[in-house]
């Protein structure tokens, strides 16, 4: 049987763990100093963003080795799941009928659990009926297009390497589906639609607390 970490039993980054990482930065910074002009490294110390571009790059070492990704995000629950898409600012391949079916979510503020279920018993293929039960197992229920769409709002770069999805049934019973991806390595896009195909082991699929 295949085990993993629902989101609340995820340990979180101990006080140990943090001392190293900066003691690692440190130790770099030592070595290289000779190589750095002082007044240039005044300057940029001074500039704010320069933390947030270095915790990006630990994070993103940290999610590849990963099958459970975590992010807080603020939710605009005043825009339509369109609205939401466009401000991805991403290529939209959608059928309209299918955005307007979206469920609309709740909360100012939410956490979206992505997680990459192990389909190597599965010949790297699940349906939408069994990735339902996956959600189930780990104690989610499918985020909807509005979530997934304010992460990947704030992070423009996240389904670059993290290509995720979601999905819903429609009035009718019909699976529908969202994925945002990157295609070869250029366009930037949303898929909205409706299908019966199954999903392929590359995608991260985004849930919310039940």
């Amino acid at each position: 049987m295949t085990e993993f970490m629902t989101p609340s039993e995820q340990k979180t980054t101990t006080q140990g763990q943090i001392d190293k990482a900066v003691s690692n930065y440190r130790a770099l910074l030592e070595k290289h100093a000779p190589g750095f002009n002082s007044e240039a490294v005044q300057s940029v110390l001074g500039q704010p963003e320069l933390a947030h571009e270095m915790l990006g790059v630990f994070r993103r070492c940290v999610e590849a080795s990963s099958n459970l990704i975590i992010r807080r995000v603020r939710v605009d629950r005043t825009r339509t799941p369109q609205e939401a898409l466009k401000a991805t600012g991403r290529k939209l391949y959608t059928d309209q009928s299918v955005v307007d079916s979206m469920p609309r979510g709740e909360g100012d503020e939410v956490e979206v659990v992505f997680f990459k279920p192990d389909l190597s018993n599965r010949k790297g293929l699940i349906s939408d009926d069994d990735l339902e039960k996956e959600f189930d197992l780990r104690g989610l229920k499918p985020a909807d297009l509005i979530s997934v769409a304010a992460v990947n709002e704030a992070d423009p770069e996240f389904a670059d390497k993290m290509p995720c999805g979601t999905h819903w049934k429609n009035a009718d019973g019909k699976w529908c589906f969202a994925t945002f991806d990157r295609w070869n390595d250029d366009e930037r896009r949303v898929n909205v639609d409706r299908d019966d195909y199954v999903w392929f082991g590359s995608w991260w699929f985004a849930g919310l607390r039940k």
